[in-house]
């Protein structure tokens, strides 16, 4: 199980905790479902978590009523928070034992940490992607042709490096994104052909998204992208932090915009 919260500069925290078993009442907190695993987003203005702990105590609720039993030492929280002068928040507690408050945690594959940036991410995939270029040299040994490495490449190799690329390649450092484009150099002279860029593919796949978001009424983020007056441009949404501008909707909007 986990809980975040999240403070900007201005007072606001932004909180999760997986696994709920009902959608909250408040317009504040939102649920993401993924299989057996739910995280809760919930936003806190001024300092108020009402919402947030009314949540935490309806799951410990609803666990109690349903024979679940929690295990607190496995559950952890992370606060994340940008302001400049901060207060030390009340502890978080489970069933009367505290919650550990933790610097990252993983979900879906995709290490968020509490400065939300995305190193350890990007380390984690080229470790992987490292791993099973072993298996790419091997293959090359055998005298496969060059599209059936190819091949291989793109469903082993390049799935791994563009895991969750969409939420984290436009904040990358430079040195980051250069170290991701020298695995799929090294990829190339293994196979001896031309590969998509790391930029390239982003760029795809950040627009395709884009689309699919576009075209889909239903979807939470569908009316961030409106259109301007003469239909051919989307208006740019306003941001004040380079955390903000670097991720998925505003850059989404850029790439839409430069076509």
């Amino acid at each position: 199980m986990f809980f975040s919260r999240r403070a900007s500069r201005s007072p606001r925290d932004l909180s999760f905790f997986s696994y709920t078993p009902r959608t909250p009442e408040d317009n504040s907190v939102k649920l993401i479902k993924f299989a057996d695993d739910t995280t809760l987003i919930g936003l806190i203005s001024n300092g108020d978590e009402t919402a947030y702990r009314r949540e935490v105590a309806r799951l410990v609720s609803w666990c109690g009523h349903n024979n679940l039993q929690l295990n607190a030492q496995k559950t952890v929280e992370m606060i994340v928070d940008f302001r400049k002068v901060t207060a030390p928040l009340p502890p978080l507690a489970l069933m009367d034992s505290p919650v550990t408050i933790t610097d990252s945690f993983r979900f879906l594959g995709t290490t968020i940490t509490r400065d939300l940036k995305w190193e350890p991410t990007i380390s984690s995939l080229i470790k992987k992607a490292q791993q099973r270029m072993f298996f790419l040299r091997k293959l090359r040994k055998l005298n496969l042709p060059p599209r059936m490495l190819a091949q291989f490449y793109t469903a082993i190799i390049e799935s791994i490096l563009t895991s969750s690329i969409t939420v984290w390649f436009a904040g990358a450092t430079v040195r980051d994104r250069l170290r991701l484009q020298r695995v799929v150099r090294a990829a190339e002279k293994v196979i001896g052909c031309r590969l998509p860029s790391i930029q390239d593919l982003y760029i795809s796949r950040t627009r395709r998204c884009a689309g699919r978001i576009t075209a889909d009424p239903s979807h939470p983020g569908h009316g961030l992208f409106s259109p301007l007056p003469s239909g051919r441009r989307l208006r740019s949404i306003r941001t004040r932090t380079s955390r903000y501008t670097n991720s998925f909707f505003p850059s989404a909007i850029r790439l839409l915009n430069s076509k």
